[in-house]
């Protein structure tokens, strides 16, 4: 149960990021792209939403890919909506959630198929776990390229690692001392 809870952390803050470079963007901005053969943040969603949905649902029992999922129309624009963009993002981890959910120690060696090819669980959860992150990471550029100084870091801020790792090393001590006298007792 161990792999389980740290792929669910991962996948959290994986999620977790894509929301928070969402939230930084303008309505029109979720939808900008470069160029045609670019993908918008909104395009992005749409990709793991149909993934998501396709891999996770009926997983244990059924080929990850879905007969009834559109790939190729994920890649294309089909709303202007911030909504439904959300109500995507949002559905698309529910599905896995639930999935990851569902699963045991005892199925984490059970072959399970992705385009008939067979994967046990944990492969195929760790094949997620490249996958999403891949096109987090894609969102995070795309907004930070379109929010430039009025980006707000999901992380470290540049030129500021020497002062959080002061407060990271502060309040760990301050834990370990609270702990000590807490054990002296």
């Amino acid at each position: 149960m161990e792999y389980l809870k740290s792929a669910q952390r991962q996948f959290e803050y994986y999620k977790k990021l894509g929301e928070q470079s969402m939230a930084q963007l303008s309505d029109e901005q979720l939808y900008w792209q470069p160029d045609p053969e670019s993908n918008s943040v909104a395009i992005i969603v749409k990709h793991l939403w149909g993934n998501m949905l396709s891999r996770w649902t009926n997983f244990m029992t059924e080929d990850g890919e879905k007969s009834w999922r559109e790939r190729d129309a994920e890649f294309e624009t089909d709303q202007n909506e911030r909504t439904i963009v959300l109500e995507r993002w949002n559905e698309g981890w529910t599905c896995l959630f639930d999935a990851l959910g569902s699963i045991t120690d005892n199925d984490l060696e059970k072959i399970i198929y992705i385009r008939n090819e067979g994967h046990t669980v944990l492969e195929a959860i760790n094949r997620q776990l490249a996958h999403y992150p891949y096109h987090v990471g894609q969102m995070v550029f795309i907004a930070k390229m379109l929010k430039r100084e009025d980006w707000k870091s999901l992380s470290i801020p540049r030129n500021q690692s020497a002062d959080y790792n002061q407060k990271k090393f502060d309040a760990e001590k301050t834990v370990r001392h609270f702990t000590n006298e807490w054990l002296k007792k």
